[in-house]
């Protein structure tokens, strides 16, 4: 395991085990990591419906877990502001986050960030384990 931090971003509404998979490969990039849980309104910006679990409600989801060192709110109105403030050694995406990451590199080098590496993290059981699957379930 490489030292320094790395950060994981996303609405994390209905926790489950392909969520924790996630942590896990992010943590093999690093030795302290941070999950920034993504506010409701952003949530529902980007997928286009309210989370299930508010965003105090999944904050705490997420910071209980054990493999979690530092959980934290993102901001409604700059979403690097997280990351401009942790400054991670890494980021690593889900596999059906920012499918263009020249752009998250681009922002992140305008953001001051041009050390921070991206990784992409493998799908876990995509087909049981997605959230908005699990929803479906419940509704």
């Amino acid at each position: 395991m490489a030292k320094g931090k790395v950060l994981v971003a996303g609405t994390f509404d209905f926790l489950h085990p392909g969520h924790v998979d996630f942590f896990s490969q992010a943590r093999r990039h690093g030795d302290f990591l941070v999950v920034v849980v993504s506010r409701d309104d952003n949530a529902r910006k980007f997928k286009k419906k309210k989370p299930y679990f508010n965003q105090k409600e999944r904050l705490v989801l997420v910071a209980a877990l054990r493999i979690v060192d530092k959980a934290v709110l993102g901001s409604s109105k700059d979403f690097f502001e997280a990351i401009k403030k942790e400054k991670p050694k890494a980021i690593v995406l889900g596999y059906d986050q920012w499918p263009d990451e020249r752009a998250l590199r681009k922002a992140l080098d305008a953001a001051g960030l041009r050390k921070t590496i991206i990784f992409r993290a493998n799908a876990f059981c995509e087909k049981r384990y997605k959230s908005s699957k699990i929803r479906k379930y419940f509704e």
